[in-house]
């Protein structure tokens, strides 16, 4: 994974609340094992007529060229139903790397995480005040201080994340990747335990 420390960046609106992982990345779509690809198939049932021309519809926000950036902001609610940790691999692979909403499914939190996709949960009222700007406005994101700014109008809100999850996002670690970099501190303990 890639360290994650701050993300500045315009962002991509989603208000819409209730979105579950099957109008994420539907089950048709999870055949590989690899987390590459999924991207393209991100929201595909929302993204595109169907599944064989390929063409856009127009009216949905990331087909829409004004919209771009690596935040996607989305209504409360965001990630439930099943527990597809693939959801968390399209996200990645479109290109996002932090997902804001006020509330998210447990189970999607966890894969972001994961992942490398950092959920940042505020309240109703700010998750309104970023729907409310326009699509050049920006969110700045810093994990290290856990707070997240609307940069055209300087409201920010602290938000709250695992102490672990945290240290691996910050640092770019997998599970394996954490227990490496403590690797160290796991044999002296047992030399000391013996």
């Amino acid at each position: 994974m890639q360290p994650l420390k701050t993300v500045h960046s315009t962002f991509v609106p989603l208000p819409l609340e209730n979105v579950d992982t099957d109008q994420i990345i539907p089950a048709r779509f999870l055949k590989a094992t690899t987390r590459e690809g999924f991207g393209k198939n991100l929201f595909r049932d929302w993204r595109y007529e169907n599944d064989n021309d390929q063409q856009p519809k127009k009216d949905f926000v990331l087909n829409n060229p004004l919209y771009s950036g690596e935040i996607l902001v989305a209504g409360k609610n965001f990630g439930c139903g099943s527990s597809r940790e693939h959801a968390a691999w399209s996200i990645l692979d479109y290109g996002f790397k932090v997902v804001v909403s006020s509330f998210f499914a447990d189970i999607f939190k966890n894969n972001a995480l994961n992942n490398g996709v950092l959920p940042v949960k505020v309240s109703d009222a700010f998750l309104q005040k970023i729907f409310e700007q326009n699509n050049q406005s920006t969110l700045t994101i810093n994990l290290d201080a856990q707070t997240i700014t609307i940069d055209a109008t300087g409201d920010q809100e602290t938000f709250d994340i695992n102490n672990y999850k945290k240290t691996c996002l910050l640092n770019g670690y997998d599970d394996i990747d954490f227990l490496l970099s403590i690797r160290k501190d796991i044999e002296a303990f047992e030399a000391a335990n013996l």
